[in-house]
């Protein structure tokens, strides 16, 4: 069947899967299986800690696909200068560059006058409206049921990604509680012609940084086995519930501070759980989709039964 859709076209791609930017886990071994399975591969730039390292990242990724591939930035997230970073992914003339968090318009700004593509992870309307205005290639909308940060409102993917497609004329990626080929179909049911999907690609083979038992618990997980954190400091986020949560969420109940939360919700917190298991002292980033992950296959394998699920519904549809 053909799957072909702007976004395809835009990337070069032969399907219209992104691989989310993913914290402190998506390298080069990541990001060149997907490119190499047809999706778009992704490595995140402020994950590293030099310039240098992400010249040597992205130049890995070369040797290991000859397929598009991104470089995300979060920029709103770290708190670090990426100014730096976003050279040498200029200077490397990377296919794909992708924003998340804070203001996309500087970066932006940097990419108007290169061959680059640029997508926006939005929120909201009014943020993808901005983003087409700033000069966005294609925004991929998160719902509420993501992982990692979301917006602020509350708002789910079967609301607000419909309203996303009507309010925009460049591409439109869905993101968030898609784990398998009926969530794709779903969101291009919706208006969207892509989808972005975080959670589902750490449980793999190819996410190699991700500790076991971070990937156990993504697939024992039910989609309740998830909770918001940081709300209280304007910045939500959907987590694995452990021990570490919980203690984060009382923190936020007593002292509702970036001061009282810093060492909770640091990068250092993050890795002691995705890279050790260490429950009792970090945690890990996921989205309700956990309640649709029941093993780790290979990215070539998930995105080929991907393919084949899609292929079904689409037959359903008679299309």
């Amino acid at each position: 069947m053909n799957f072909q859709t702007r976004v395809t076209e835009l990337l070069g791609i032969d399907y219209p899967i992104i691989q989310g930017g993913l914290a402190y886990l998506a390298y080069s071994d990541l990001c060149a299986a997907v490119s190499n399975a047809g999706g778009l591969g992704q490595v995140t730039a402020m994950s590293l800690n030099t310039p240098q390292e992400l010249r040597e990242e992205i130049q890995k990724v070369r040797k290991l696909t000859d397929k598009p591939f991104g470089v995300n930035f979060a920029v709103g997230q770290t708190g670090r200068p990426y100014e730096h970073m976003l050279q040498v992914a200029i200077d490397e003339e990377v296919p794909v560059i992708s924003m998340t968090g804070g203001n996309p318009a500087t970066i932006l700004d940097k990419l108007a006058n290169t061959s680059i593509k640029k997508l926006v992870l939005v929120a909201a309307k009014r943020q993808a409206q901005k983003a087409e205005q700033l000069g966005a290639d294609a925004v991929m909308v998160v719902g509420q049921e993501g992982g990692g940060h979301l917006g602020r409102d509350d708002i789910g993917s079967m609301v607000l990604i419909p309203q996303v497609v009507d309010s925009v004329g460049i591409p439109v990626i869905a993101s968030g509680g898609i784990a398998d080929g009926r969530g794709w179909m779903a969101a291009h049911a919706l208006g969207a012609e892509g989808i972005e999907m975080g959670t589902r690609f750490i449980a793999t083979k190819e996410c190699v940084h991700a500790s076991e038992a971070y990937k156990n618990a993504l697939i024992v997980g039910q989609e309740i086995d998830t909770t918001i954190i940081k709300k209280s400091i304007g910045a939500p986020a959907r987590a694995l519930k452990n021990e570490w949560t919980e203690k984060i969420l009382r923190i936020e109940k007593d002292t509702p501070t970036y001061d009282a939360l810093k060492e909770y919700i640091s990068g250092e917190a993050n890795k002691q759980f995705i890279y050790n298991g260490d429950s009792a002292n970090g945690f890990g980033w996921a989205g309700q989709s956990v309640g649709l992950i029941g093993d780790i296959p290979s990215v070539d394998d998930l995105i080929k039964r991907m393919v084949n699920d899609a292929e079904e519904v689409r037959k359903k549809w008679h299309v």
